[in-house]
């Protein structure tokens, strides 16, 4: 037992992450393992957002980005994504933003199995990753060349999960039930119509098409040149030990899981440490009225300039104080109530007492942030699972949306007013905040005690499901219906020749 927690106490984990706001979740997950004693070590790219060469908390592995990886990828994605929207809503419209969206994730990934393919081709480096006998591999699969890395050096891999390649990562591994479990995009609850539910299987159909033919093909070329044994990446990932997963049913609707997924929901949420002396005056002087907050993430530092001015103009409108976080062009209808910033303290704002509202884009490290302070929320979805995370907590009273398309001074500000002053908003929020709080276990510890067990057994083959080996006519159990469907004709068959035949015998008779 003691050699097995001295293993664990030190062990050492190999990373690749995903930049942006998908680093800012993996980095706590690192300063907890540093603080617990393992070795940790990053691979990273020059071209790196967030992700930086020299940490106290990890050694990295700095690599050329031969892809090109361009910083503002997902703001020109958005400014081509508004131009759809603010036109007139059609099919036309719906089949113009999923050609944009398959353009713009294919060519992520492509990138990601480009820069993989660079480190699989480098022989020293291999070797140098297979001689430090890492004991375990960590990734997030949402861009996921750390799972094609994960299974050539045959680690036990762990993922800091909620999105894979084809979507939603409940969808690879547990029984998804398309009556009541809506697929990400559909903006549909657990609580379906009829039609709702027809169309959610369309929905799930244009997931299965993007894994198939959008991403898919990229994954299989990396696959059928790397491994010896036939694979796609969706069966590498059903491969994975566990699944440290980044919500909780207090956030999302409830529906089947599996033994290996481990919820984590709101495990980067800590207490809220005090403000810098600059932010905390401005904060003081906002009086009785208090502040509220915005921002829209890691990924997109400000909106095209003519809704910048729009949401301006109703934030100077309100006897708050406001902190945005903003990087474009300042408004010219800003008001002397409006602080812009570069960067802010968001866990610790949210925190703060005299925060009275959050206006988010809906990404779930700021949703779950939400919960964990009780803070109601006006939503403003860009892209990706935005939306659907907002639906859920508007489902639950504890947010409004408005759609970034149609979004002006004056619906922005009713909108903002209404979550401000009516108190079933804050109420609802309070009430899903103590119940994500009411666990015997912190999510960040429940992490750390899945990582350190992978580490300690080498791996979680026994939580595992060996379905996805299966061909999918098995699994379904097509081929077992289509047999007893088989064995009744046959028995219906029968009868009728059985019955044919004693009528005509009894004619026969009956005739002699």
């Amino acid at each position: 037992m003691s050699a097995a927690m001295s293993c664990c106490n030190s062990g050492n984990v190999l990373i690749l992450p995903i930049d942006g706001s998908h680093w800012v979740n993996m980095k706590i997950l690192i300063e907890d393992m540093h603080s617990r004693g393992h070795n940790i070590t990053v691979i990273r790219w020059d071209s790196s957002w967030y992700i930086t060469e020299k940490s106290p908390h990890y050694t990295s592995i700095t690599l050329h980005d031969t892809a090109g990886t361009d910083k503002t990828f997902f703001e020109k994605f958005l400014i081509q994504l508004i131009e759809v929207q603010r036109g007139k809503r059609s099919l036309t419209t719906f089949f113009k933003l999923q050609i944009n969206f398959f353009s713009m994730i294919s060519e992520a990934h492509l990138n990601m199995c480009t820069l993989v393919s660079d480190i699989l081709e480098n022989k020293e480096l291999v070797k140098r990753l297979q001689d430090a006998h890492y004991d375990m591999f960590l990734t997030d699969p949402a861009i996921a060349g750390g799972v094609l890395l994960a299974h050539y050096l045959q680690l036990p891999l762990v993922m800091n999960v909620r999105w894979i390649t084809s979507g939603e990562g409940h969808f690879a591994i547990a029984p998804s039930p398309l009556s009541y479990i809506p697929v990400p995009g559909t903006g549909f609850s657990d609580k379906m119509s009829f039609f709702e539910r027809v169309r959610n299987v369309l929905f799930y159909g244009i997931i299965l098409y993007q894994q198939s033919f959008v991403i898919g093909p990229h994954y299989k070329c990396m696959c059928e040149k790397y491994f010896e044994t036939p694979c796609d990446i969706q069966t590498l990932i059903q491969g994975t030990d566990i699944w440290l997963m980044r919500n909780d049913f207090v956030f999302d609707f409830p529906r089947p899981t599996m033994p290996n997924v481990v919820y984590m929901g709101g495990f980067q949420c800590r207490p809220a440490k005090p403000l810098p002396q600059d932010l905390e005056e401005f904060v003081q002087s906002s009086g009785e009225h208090g502040i509220i907050i915005m921002s829209l993430g890691t990924l997109v530092g400000h909106l095209p300039h003519d809704i910048a001015v729009e949401i301006a103009a109703a934030f100077a409108q309100l006897p708050q104080k406001i902190i945005w976080r903003h990087t474009g062009k300042r408004p010219e209808t800003l008001g002397n109530n409006t602080l812009l910033v570069k960067w802010m303290p968001q866990n610790d704002l949210l925190g703060h007492p005299k925060t009275r509202a959050f206006v988010a884009h809906g990404g779930t490290n700021g949703v779950q942030e939400a919960i964990y302070y009780g803070m109601p929320v006006l939503g403003i979805p860009l892209f990706f699972d935005q939306y659907d995370n907002l639906l859920r907590l508007k489902k639950r009273g504890a947010a409004q949306i408005l759609d970034i398309g149609t979004l002006n001074k004056d619906n922005f500000l009713q909108a903002l007013q209404e979550v401000l002053h009516e108190p079933s908003y804050r109420m609802n929020m309070q009430r899903l905040s103590r119940l994500h709080l009411d666990q015997p276990m912190k999510p960040l510890d429940r992490a750390m005690f899945w990582i350190e067990f992978v580490m300690r057994h080498k791996g979680a083959a026994h939580l595992r499901t060996e379905s996805y080996r299966m061909p999918w006519y098995a699994y379904h159990s097509v081929d077992v219906i289509t047999l007893l469907l088989a064995a009744v004709f046959v028995i219906l068959l029968s009868a009728v020749a059985i019955i044919r035949f004693l009528c005509c015998r009894t004619r026969k008779i009956k005739s002699d």
